[in-house]
Parts: structure tokens; sequence; C-alpha cells
């Protein structure tokens, strides 16, 4: 689920990335263009519900290729991405559009 605040400027917006906790994960990361596929350093806290969720600021005007990696070795989509589009290693990108 991804759920989108935009600032008064709306120069930026504040994106909430949430995985359910039905993904039964031991720990999910956030990898994106906004994180040069950074695969450690943006981490999704598990919350009280059992959801793993995180919130990342993002320059507005442009759209966002992202995945998220579970357990180190599984890649997965958001359901509730505003587009998908094909990657190099032959499955999809979630995209979001800002």
């Amino acid at each position: 689920m991804i759920k989108k605040a935009y600032r008064k400027s709306k120069k930026s917006c504040l994106v909430t990335f949430t995985m359910p906790a039905e993904v039964s994960a031991g720990a999910v990361h956030l990898c994106g263009e906004f994180n040069g596929w950074n695969e450690e350093n943006l981490p999704l806290l598990r919350r009280r519900n059992g959801r793993f969720s995180r919130s990342v600021p993002l320059p507005a005007g442009r759209s966002y290729r992202f995945r998220y990696l579970i357990d180190n070795h599984r890649w997965e989509n958001d359901g509730a991405a505003d587009d998908y589009v094909p990657n190099p290693f032959g499955t999809e990108d979630s995209v979001v559009e800002i």
C-alpha cells in the first residue's frame, strides 16, 4: 500500500510504503531508484499490527521504480503501485508517481 502526503509547496511528497502483516517476513527493505537500489539503507519497520512501513520524502514531478526485498532473498512488488514496468531481470518493478 502506498500513501502520499504532498507538502504545501507541492515540490515534495512524503510517501509511506506499507507491506501487510500477511507477508510473513522477518525483515523487509525498500529498494528503488530513490536510494540507488540499496538493499540495506531503507528497512521497513514492523508495527504493532504486524505490518511493515516506512515514510520517505521524495521530490515531486516524476515517477520512481521500486520493489521490496523480503528476508534478503525474495523480491515483491506493491499491489497498490501506480504502474508496473519491465526490468532487465525478466520481472517487473513497481512504479510510484509523485
